[in-house]
């Protein structure tokens, strides 16, 4: 009797954000091998977000599966500008297509100042309460997890981090033409990227699923694993 052949895994790229490392996504790798190859480019080596797309797909399989939380959306966006034929679906996480305000722009180079001039001290406790939810500050497994983080970017990542993002096109003008299935998702009480950038960029990608996490600030994978994991488990799946 013939068995029927398993389906090959699919190779999925997930984009860390500021700061963030493979731990960001370590809920989603350890679940969803069954079905995906989950890879986590670097993404520390660059300051503008077109060398950090470039620096991701001369490394990558020849097609693949995209995921980007923040700032690694912002290099998913560019990937599609550059490589839109190497991109099978698309998972876009607490995330904006939107270039900074004039006041996001006057904060980050802010920040960059003082980092250059050595008073990066990573993820403080306070500045953690603007990323995550107020219930997750003090969780071991969501902020010990993202205090670790920052200390392993470290600061030489972080300048050129932020620069690449200051560096970031207004991606609107593209979201019309991105043809894969795509799953957006966003925390109710994301303070940095909020639910309405989500619902924007949702409302612009052809039919695209959009899904808001209660009790969730911007680093979803992190403080709401489980609902990521199997969101990501269904988005995967669609034909």
């Amino acid at each position: 009797m013939m068995h029927p052949t398993p389906h090959a895994r699919q190779p999925l790229l997930l984009l860390p954000g500021l700061l963030c490392d493979r731990a960001l996504w370590a809920h989603q790798i350890e679940n969803l091998s069954d079905m995906a190859e989950p890879y986590v480019p670097d993404l520390t080596g660059h300051d503008r977000i077109g060398d950090l797309a470039d620096s991701v797909l001369v490394n990558a399989p020849a097609r693949f599966a995209l995921a980007g939380l923040s700032m690694g959306g912002y290099v998913a966006f560019e990937i599609l500008r550059r490589a839109p034929e190497r991109v099978t679906r698309l998972c876009l996480v607490d995330s904006s297509a939107r270039p900074d305000t004039h006041e996001q722009r006057q904060r980050r180079e802010a920040m960059l100042k003082l980092a250059r001039i050595g008073k990066f001290r990573g993820m403080s406790p306070r500045l953690l309460a603007t990323q995550v939810h107020p219930d997750h500050v003090a969780v071991p497994e969501i902020g010990g997890v993202v205090l670790a983080m920052t200390e392993r970017v470290g600061r030489d990542a972080f300048c050129r981090q932020q620069a690449a993002i200051l560096s970031r096109p207004d991606s609107r003008p593209d979201l019309g033409s991105i043809k894969v299935p795509t799953l957006v998702i966003v925390g109710a009480d994301d303070g940095q990227t909020p639910p309405d950038r989500s619902r924007e960029i949702a409302a612009a990608i052809p039919d695209a699923q959009l899904h808001v996490l209660p009790r969730c600030g911007h680093l979803a994978p992190l403080e709401q694993p489980v609902q990521v994991t199997a969101l990501m488990r269904q988005w995967l799946g669609a034909v």
